[in-house]
């Protein structure tokens, strides 16, 4: 069985220029624009007594993004957002003007035209560009990697989606799908990485992220913990780690959490960068197979990796098994606490702080974070059972 792997950040800092995009205004707007839809509902933040008691820790909270809109996943809250500020754009009006009534009024789509929207995923992300679309009344392309399950590709293909699986992985399905849209003067690429001269679009993704940022904030408050002492998140090409980092450094500036960043093994290129710490980018390269789909990417965001590099305490590298132990944890609580069903790429943080208060071999990663009595961690479970079948074979053991 593979080992966790797990190494400090000692990137050198830069001048922290894409921080600001994830300050506190920013992200307020994205949650206004998302509170304005009849789907929304804050999703709950479970938090864990009884099992934190268990592992040794203060608090336990986890985010359960499987009640997202009825989507099963966060991943909505980048795409709907990219999109409406793209429209707003396009009606040379500012964002906070584009809310849900508008982008599905007959006059929005009279004054937009037709519009394709085209993505690569392997799954959430490409479901939540679809179900965005269908909302406007218009077109949109997914490319999905090999792979990639039938009832992914199904429950996109019920948004109205022109969906295909390629017998390529996740990086190249980017850059074909990207290479589609530009052939199209009428497509657009809502694609959830950053490289240079693709910016913009991914900074509105990771701005609509941060409202599960923000949210979960807002409760940890209420549930009188001013502050996570430790925020452990999880990494595909990055944008989702650094929305959530990038929003919890902006606001606690003066006495940030520790935060950890996990990816699955195949696809560790953020710890394969700090691992050899040699000012350039490494990526992770072949079929990229992990049970953990949605982080099977080999090539980060750059815009992400600038506030990464910045922010983040540790890097770790998590075998299956790691994600499999958490999936399990989370969906057999201890009586008393609540149920988080969590799909494959949503509960490596449960398996690895779980790893790591009760297995005497990562004793040593356990100090290393400072992780005891005191810590009071919070964890995003940012998927839930995505793929039935694969989630019942891994919890019930089938």
């Amino acid at each position: 069985m593979a080992d966790i792997k797990l190494i400090k950040n000692q990137l050198p800092a830069t001048d922290d220029h894409e921080l600001k995009d994830m300050d506190q205004a920013a992200v307020e707007t994205a949650k206004k624009f998302h509170e304005s839809f009849p789907q929304y509902s804050r999703t709950p933040l479970a938090h864990l007594e009884h099992m934190a008691g268990y592992l040794g820790l203060d608090h336990l909270f986890v985010k359960d993004e499987s009640y997202r809109f009825g989507l099963n996943a966060f991943k909505v809250l980048g795409g709907s957002f990219a999109m409406a500020n793209y429209i707003a754009e396009r009606l040379h009006c500012d964002v906070s003007e584009v809310d849900y009534n508008v982008m599905v009024s007959p006059k929005l789509k009279e004054d937009l035209g037709q519009v394709t929207f085209y993505t690569a995923t392997d799954g959430n992300h490409g479901r939540g560009v679809a179900w965005a679309a269908n909302k406007l009344g218009q077109k949109s392309v997914i490319l999905m990697p090999k792979g990639s399950t039938k009832e992914r590709f199904d429950n996109i293909k019920k948004e109205g989606a022109d969906v295909t699986i390629e017998d390529m992985n996740y990086d190249d399905a980017v850059r074909k799908a990207n290479a589609l849209a530009e052939a199209n003067e009428n497509g657009v690429m809502v694609q959830d990485t950053a490289w240079d001269g693709y910016e913009k679009i991914p900074t509105w993704i990771m701005q609509g992220y941060g409202t599960m940022a923000c949210e979960a904030a807002q409760q940890m408050k209420a549930a009188e913990v001013e502050r996570p002492t430790h925020i452990f998140i999880q990494a595909g090409v990055g944008s989702l780690a650094g929305a959530v980092i990038g929003y919890f450094a902006n606001l606690f500036p003066d006495n940030p959490p520790i935060m950890t960043v996990m990816e699955a093994q195949v696809a560790d290129c953020l710890y394969q960068t700090a691992e050899a710490n040699d000012n350039k980018i490494h990526f992770a390269t072949g079929d990229l197979q992990t049970i953990m789909a949605g982080l099977a990417c080999g090539e980060p965001n750059t815009i992400s990796f600038d506030i990464l590099r910045n922010h983040v305490s540790y890097f770790a590298s998590c075998p299956d098994w790691v994600s499999a132990r958490g999936m399990r944890m989370l969906g057999a609580p201890i009586k008393g606490d609540p149920q988080v069903i969590s799909g494959e790429s949503g509960a490596v943080g449960m398996g690895f702080v779980a790893t790591l208060m009760h297995d005497p071999a990562y004793a040593e990663m356990k100090e290393k974070l400072q992780l005891d009595g005191n810590s009071k961690v919070l964890l995003f479970s940012t998927e839930g059972d995505t793929d039935p079948d694969n989630y019942k074979k891994i919890v019930w053991g089938l």
